[in-house]
């Protein structure tokens, strides 16, 4: 890249690209977003001989199973009773709910549900579960791409945690500069935050909530004192964008940049309820049913087959044990201090 006319490119690049938050700024209401919900393959009939779910609405009921874009019937009992549940206390408005099954294959797996029964509306949507963390001397949580294995409430564990969230405020913050185009252009990212009860009750104080599955990799810094996010030095961040869509996050709820405004602007100031399957008493409960030999299915439990047969069991790490050893690590590893970026120099 060449550096003396940098400048120049970055001069009126406020409203530069951005991921999610030009879909939040937009003036469109609440119908005008349902297309994007419609399943982009409709639901195959109930098959014959399978019990239909009890208070589930036909139209629904079709979408429930084990293949990839269907929602498993335990996952959605619990979205709608827990939807239901916040709605009838008046804390949530809003026509639509999520679900997201973490058992389920990651990477292009679709596993995020968007329901909205009002409208007969249903959606999936990749997503990204927490990828863990595997230090010296201690015990290996960390998480593979494609199956979650480790899942876990405690901070700075960068595990997924099931349970209910109720979403709260959208928060839009920038990530640095990227090429695209021959244009350099700011990375704008919009974050929802989940609010938690029991389990989830820190998802605040973890900064879990739900975004855009794309980042900027810094590589040096440019001089370009015009740009709004310059430093007090007149310098910005520049780097690679990377979409990790198929990739993990740091216990976040990450989609892919396509389909993360669309869920964003439905929740945008109409908060509503996220459940994330599995909680703590469903990893215990498999975990056990496997190290005795035993079928989970066939204990009435539910994981999903395929990522089961990758991880073995599963396992849960309760914050009371695993944030106080990740609270001594860091004291006895402190951060080395960050080094300034080096500036940017022309090929």
């Amino acid at each position: 890249m060449r550096g003396t006319p940098l400048h120049l490119h970055f001069a009126g690049l406020v409203a530069g690209v951005v991921l999610a938050a030009a879909v939040l700024s937009s003036s469109r209401s609440f119908a005008e977003e349902l297309p994007w919900l419609v399943s982009p393959v409709p639901a195959a009939p109930i098959a014959p001989g399978v019990p239909a779910v009890p208070g589930v609405p036909a139209w629904l009921q079709a979408h429930i199973g084990d293949g990839d874009g269907q929602i498993s019937a335990v996952v959605l009992q619990r979205a709608r009773a827990f939807y239901r549940q916040k709605a009838g206390a008046g804390a949530i408005a809003n026509p639509c709910y999520f679900a997201m099954d973490a058992t389920r294959p990651g990477g292009n797996g679709r596993r995020f549900y968007v329901i909205c029964e009002a409208n007969r509306t249903f959606r999936a949507v990749p997503s990204g579960h927490g990828s863990g963390r595997h230090l010296p001397d201690m015990p290996d949580f960390s998480n593979g791409a494609r199956c979650a294995k480790n899942f876990s409430n405690a901070e700075d564990s960068k595990l997924t945690t099931g349970g209910g969230y109720v979403t709260a405020e959208i928060r839009t913050s920038f990530k640095g500069y990227y090429r695209a185009g021959g244009r350099f252009e700011p990375l704008l990212r919009s974050f929802l935050q989940f609010e938690g009860e029991g389990a989830t009750a820190n998802a605040r104080k973890r900064a879990i909530g739900g975004h855009p599955a794309a980042i900027v990799s810094w590589i040096c810094r440019i001089k370009s004192p015009s740009s709004p996010y310059a430093d007090e030095d007149g310098y910005v961040p520049y780097g690679k964008l990377i979409d990790y869509s198929a990739g993990r996050s740091n216990g976040c709820t990450s989609w892919p940049p396509s389909d993360a405004g669309n869920i964003l602007a439905l929740a945008q100031n109409k908060p509503t309820t996220v459940y994330i399957y599995p909680e703590a008493s469903d990893i215990v409960a498999v975990g056990r049913a496997v190290r005795a030999g035993k079928s989970p299915s066939g204990a009435g439990l539910y994981w999903n087959a395929s990522c089961l047969r990758e991880i073995g069991a599963p396992n849960f790490w309760p914050r009371e044990t695993l944030e106080p050893a990740l609270v001594q690590y860091k004291e006895d590893n402190p951060p080395a201090r960050p080094e300034p970026l080096p500036i940017c120099k022309s090929p």
